[in-house]
């Protein structure tokens, strides 16, 4: 969140179900696509003002109303107003730190979702976020999407052009789509963390460096962060698959299931990483270690060997007056030649002992 987001601070005080957006401050205007269709028949709108969104008669129709932008209270009110929403659900979807999660009206289920992309348009973030609100009813879908782009545009394209089976099933199946197209997206997510990932493990072993210190540190906040935006998706399509909503039926339980799976390897996919990032951190802080050690030793060795020529030196140093070698011709000589004799000596034995 940026320095001119809003925070939920902003909501102290207010009572429950007050129409605070709570994120980027954002000029656009929200963007409203209006898609209906069945069978044999589609129609698509788009407008910047809800007005009347009820498709015309045309037998069985599936209405898509999908808003690009939370950012506007009164837009927010009037699509309430015409679905009759519950005020805590519009708050929910203003508020767009929410965690994943599964709400049922009865009427209506409410389903929150992270949608997460790569390479953003944050700077220094990796990866961006976005809120993206699903609303079901018996025969519409709602989707509140915090920018104004078109997350769902594939989506809205195989309906248009009568591609797979969107537009021979119900409304619940157009939601699975949407919870699909989110999961899925992860999956390109997860290959581009694993290649900085791997990356990442190339520069450790080509040497210890402090910035591949910070690039484990990122990758492990957004680690931290996918988790956080994943984990709780489970327990919402687990929800959908045991049918605790009579807005889901038994048609799609198979294609829950295979999300469920998805929505699993992505988990165990972000575990694996997580784990493989905390092995290199050990990695990177061990070799450290390791050459502090070196280092070390090289000094210890060094001021073990300057000991006993200390000691000779400061002997023939103390300035007696009756010191007999002083007066020798080969003095001097004598005790270079015993220096070199010990240092070569104690060289050998930590050679031999493999000190070094």
């Amino acid at each position: 969140m940026t320095a001119t987001a809003k925070k939920r601070s902003v909501k102290s005080g207010l009572p429950p179900g007050s129409l605070i957006h709570v994120g980027e401050d954002k000029k656009s205007t929200v963007k409203i696509r209006i898609l209906s269709f069945n069978g044999e028949y589609v129609h698509e709108d788009d407008r910047t003002e809800v007005g009347e969104c009820l498709p015309p008669e045309h037998g069985k129709v599936i209405t898509w109303l999908g808003v690009g932008g939370v950012h506007r209270a009164r837009v927010l009110e009037d699509i309430g107003g015409l679905f009759h929403l519950h005020p805590l659900l519009l708050e929910d979807v203003m508020n767009t730190e929410q965690r994943p999660k599964f709400e049922d009206y009865g009427d209506y289920i409410f389903i929150v979702l992270k949608y997460l992309a790569l390479n953003g348009s944050k700077p220094g973030k990796a990866i961006s976020t976005e809120q993206v609100s699903l609303v079901l009813g018996p025969d519409y879908v709602i989707t509140f999407e915090e920018g104004t782009g078109d997350i769902f545009g594939q989506v809205r394209e195989r309906i248009k052009n009568d591609k797979g089976r969107i537009r021979k099933m119900d409304a619940d199946y157009l939601l699975y789509t949407f919870i699909d197209t989110v999961v899925d997206n992860y999956f390109t997510v997860m290959e581009g963390l694993g290649e900085r990932v791997e990356a990442v493990e190339d520069a450790l072993v080509a040497g210890v460096k402090e910035a591949t210190l910070r690039s484990i540190h990122d990758l492990k906040r957004e680690m931290i962060f996918l988790r956080r935006s994943i984990w709780p998706l489970r327990e919402v399509v687990g929800s959908l698959e045991r049918g605790e909503t009579r807005l889901v039926s038994d048609r799609i339980s198979v294609y829950l299931r295979d999300l469920y799976d998805h929505v699993v390897q992505v988990m165990d996919s972000v575990e694996a990483y997580r784990d493989m990032l905390s092995g290199m951190l050990d990695i990177y802080l061990s070799r450290v270690s390791n050459k502090l050690n070196e280092v070390m030793k090289v000094l210890t060795i060094i001021a073990t060997i300057f000991i006993p020529l200390t000691f000779i030196a400061g002997v023939y140093g103390m300035n007696f007056a009756y010191m007999p070698e002083l007066k020798y011709p080969w003095g001097y000589p004598a005790v270079l030649l015993l220096m070199g004799a010990v240092t070569s000596f104690m060289l050998f034995y930590f050679k031999r002992k493999k000190w070094f």
